[in-house]
C-alpha cells in the first residue's frame, strides 16, 4: 500500500463525511442566521431560544434525507471493502 494509496483513501473519506454533514451544517447555519435576525429585530437576547429551532430543523432534515445519506454511506463503504485485495498488493 502506498502513500499516494493512502491520501487518496482519505481524501475520498474527507469528502464523503463533507458530502453528508453539509445539508445539516447549512440548515444549522440558515436556521441560525434567521434566529439572529429575529433577535435583533425584536431585542430578545435569550440564550436557549437559539437552540430549539436547529434541534427541530436538524431532526426534519435528518428524518427527510436519511434514506439518502444511508445510501451514501452504505456505496462508500462497499467500495472501501470490494477493493481491499487492491490495496493490499
Amino acid at each position: 500500500m502506498s502513500q499516494d494509496l493512502v491520501i487518496q483513501i482519505f481524501r475520498d473519506f474527507l469528502k464523503s463525511t463533507l458530502i453528508l454533514m453539509a445539508p445539516l451544517l447549512i440548515a444549522s447555519i440558515v436556521v441560525g442566521l434567521l434566529v439572529s435576525i429575529f433577535q435583533a429585530a425584536t431585542q430578545i437576547h435569550e440564550m436557549t431560544l437559539v437552540f430549539v429551532p436547529k434541534i427541530l430543523i436538524i431532526s426534519i432534515t435528518l428524518i427527510v434525507l436519511f434514506p439518502w445519506m444511508m445510501n451514501f454511506a452504505i456505496s462508500f463503504t462497499v467500495n472501501i471493502i470490494s477493493n481491499i485485495p487492491l490495496y493490499v498488493k
